[in-house]
């Protein structure tokens, strides 16, 4: 059974690696949502005049694979105490956020940020938005499998290539067969 989850962690490049080898997932489209500007592009979003976040759109087998493990892997890859910000990355469009489908979905990510909250996972509080997911503008072609096929880009390997191999040291027992 086929289910939709959306999440912005800052560059959508890094999530979109990352989820591509977790076992369960069938696809990941790179996108924009969360702005008020029709058809956004690359350009004006980076620009931060749409009010779009950088996301992906990952379409998982909803039997095999749980929301809850999509955002174990989402809370350990990516800074969620950093507004509108990961790095060298900062405006709202590299903002925190998981864009919920269902009340199952929402009522998961509230709970799983309360339990890392109890936990003091991190060392300042989780700014992560939790709201409604709204309409998915998929990115520019370029942007579709960026990792796979840019790996030696600067920015790939500076930023990208560390938290796919953050994931693969972490999440070594979820990760598809090669």
């Amino acid at each position: 059974m086929n289910e939709t989850a959306t999440l912005a962690g800052g560059c959508f490049w890094c999530l979109e690696a990352v989820y591509q080898e977790l076992d369960g997932v069938r696809n990941v489209v790179s996108g924009y949502m969360g702005g008020d500007v029709e058809r956004p592009d690359y350009k004006a979003v980076c620009m931060g005049s749409t009010g779009h976040a950088e996301v992906i759109q990952i379409t998982f087998d909803g039997a095999r694979l749980g929301f809850r493990d999509l955002l174990a892997v989402f809370f350990a890859i990516h800074d969620p105490t950093t507004l509108n910000r990961q790095g060298h990355d900062v405006g709202t469009q590299y903002r925190s956020a998981i864009f919920f489908h269902s009340p199952e979905q929402e009522e998961a990510a509230r709970a799983v940020i309360e339990e890392l909250e109890q936990a003091r996972a991190f060392g300042a509080p989780i700014v992560t938005e939790v709201t409604p997911a709204g309409t998915f503008w998929p990115a520019e072609g370029y942007h579709q499998n960026y990792f796979l096929n840019n790996p030696y880009q600067p920015y790939c390997m500076a930023v990208v290539s560390p938290k796919v191999a953050k994931f693969r040291e972490q999440f070594a027992a979820k990760r598809k067969a090669s």
